[in-house]
């Protein structure tokens, strides 16, 4: 995979309807502290780029379930996996509750049956066409959400009358780096969960391994980190302007921001293609997650425990079942997101809660060569049980609950402080993890093994790259296309709108000519 197709699409892992309505939300009503906040990611972009994603390539693993399998056991994997899918699960749910919030409010239907059609949807969206089919599709809803956003900024500014007007309007504290319960405590925690997640997630690191080379792999990150720079400016613009046009939402109503201004300034055309490209964005994550989860219980849980004789027609119907049941739990989980305080709420705790625990000891044991898998299971177990702990039953038993911050704080540090004590505890005893010495001896067979690539399978790759960047020109030339016919729609924005379709056709030109130096 081409390193900058990589970076694209880890980026758009991260720009989803989640960033426009819970980001948003806090634009809105902190300011411009929701642009500090994303600022953590691309902290988490460089430092991944430095030492995490070379360390994940040079590891020889495609996946990070196949490196904690050989590192740490393959008990420490289905652990890992089982935590995994339940996650996953839930996460999935935040983002179908966002774009279905997002839906909702532009087209003024009830939250409730939209959550449940989009999520139907969701579920019977397949993915036929493996990484690459994710890649394009990331590639075209950011050139998609990024130019309705280059759209949408002047037409706000015009809206309440210029930059001084805006200024004007807003509270004092609007433009604080930091405000509210949004501290440099929790700005700091946050930094160090995004190093955790960007470095560690099993998805994120799919685009590490992926590329050709470790340094490929670091350019993958740096570039994310790169995008995060200027594009949170851009993102949070519009709501932060709606703050002064509108400064009476409260409490949940917030959330919806974003699109309320998007809905003021933008044709039907325009606002239907921002909703198309924050839908399929949003609808392809979920897939994948799907996808994922699917697999592991058919061949973890049914083929490995249930029925180990089960035919290929036995678990073909048992992942297709799966996908619709883990669905379907997605989107109650998507349902009862207003009930615990909204996507702020949820996506924030979920963070707090399971980042440090299940992606610090994996990212550890790619340096360390004392961290056992048993003592994996445990600082997981642990971290996990204090930060639930903490987060649902002091609250319901002693009405005690930690600050933003010092929830934050807890659920990246616990697990880093736990995984420093046990490896120096082994240091201090001269111990080697068995794992890391098996690890060592697997790695010396399979470098003494040479591997040749069948020649015809050698060309299969070359075509298949080829034919997703030409496809990914293809589609960016229908988008400008597209943009070109709204021209016609959009009374005095025509010269903006074609404009900005001008620079998505050149653009298309890069994976075009990127295509034809693909060796055939």
């Amino acid at each position: 995979m081409p390193w900058f197709i990589g970076g694209m699409s880890l980026f758009m892992s991260f720009f989803s309807a989640g960033t426009f309505v819970a980001w948003g939300s806090i634009a809105y009503s902190h300011g411009w502290v929701a642009i500090t906040i994303q600022w953590t990611m691309c902290i988490g972009g460089l430092i991944t780029g430095l030492y995490l994603a070379p360390k994940w390539k040079a590891t020889g693993n495609l996946t990070a379930a196949e490196f904690i399998k050989e590192r740490l056991g393959s008990a420490v994997q289905k652990c890992y996996i089982y935590v995994f899918m339940i996650v996953s699960v839930f996460l999935k749910g935040s983002v179908l509750y966002s774009v279905a919030k997002l839906v909702s409010e532009s087209l003024d239907y009830p939250l409730i049956p939209v959550t449940i059609v989009l999520g139907i949807l969701m579920i019977a969206y397949t993915a036929i066409g493996g990484l690459w089919a994710v890649m394009v599709t990331d590639i075209l809803q950011f050139v998609v959400l990024t130019a309705a956003i280059v759209i949408v900024i002047p037409l706000v500014f015009q809206e309440v009358g210029g930059i001084q007007s805006f200024l004007d309007k807003v509270p004092d504290d609007f433009f604080n780096v930091v405000n509210g319960e949004y501290t440099w405590g929790f700005i700091l925690a946050f930094a160090l969960y995004h190093i955790f997640y960007i470095g560690g997630n099993w998805t994120f690191v799919q685009r590490y391994t992926s590329v050709d080379t470790p340094r490929s792999a670091s350019k993958v990150a740096y570039l994310f980190a790169a995008l995060y720079i200027a594009s949170p400016i851009l993102w949070m613009i519009p709501p932060m302007v709606y703050k002064a046009i509108n400064p009476d939402l409260t409490g949940l109503a917030t959330e919806t921001a974003y699109i309320m201004v998007c809905k003021q300034v933008l044709p039907a055309g325009l606002l239907g293609l921002m909703l198309t490209g924050m839908y399929f964005s949003t609808s392809a994550s979920a897939n994948t997650a799907l996808n994922v989860v699917s697999a592991v219980f058919t061949n973890d849980i049914y083929k490995g425990t249930l029925n180990p004789q089960a035919s290929e027609k036995k678990l073909m119907f048992i992942a297709r079942a799966s996908s619709w049941f883990f669905g379907f739990f997605m989107i109650i989980v998507a349902l009862i997101v207003p009930l615990i305080g909204g996507i702020v709420e949820f996506t924030l705790s979920i963070g707090a809660i399971t980042g440090g625990p299940l992606l610090a000891p994996p990212i550890w044991a790619l340096f360390s060569k004392r961290l056992t898998g048993k003592a994996t299971v445990y600082i997981t177990a642990v971290s996990l049980s204090v930060n639930l702990l903490f987060k649902i039953i002091f609250p319901l038993l002693i009405n005690y609950k930690l600050s933003r911050a010092n929830e934050m704080l807890l659920g990246v540090v616990l697990p880093f402080v736990l995984l420093v004590c046990v490896e120096l505890y082994a240091k201090s005893r001269g111990q080697i993890s068995a794992e890391y010495l098996a690890l060592k001896q697997t790695k010396a067979a399979r470098k003494e093994a040479v591997q040749q690539i069948d020649i015809e399978e050698e060309m299969a790759l070359k075509n298949q790259n080829k034919f997703g960047l030409k496809m990914i020109a293809f589609s960016l030339t229908f988008i400008a296309l597209l943009l070109y016919v709204l021209c016609f729609f959009f009374a005095g924005r025509s010269p903006l709108v074609g404009g900005i379709a001008t620079v998505i056709l050149i653009s298309s030109l890069i994976p075009w000519r990127a295509s034809n130096r693909v060796i055939s």
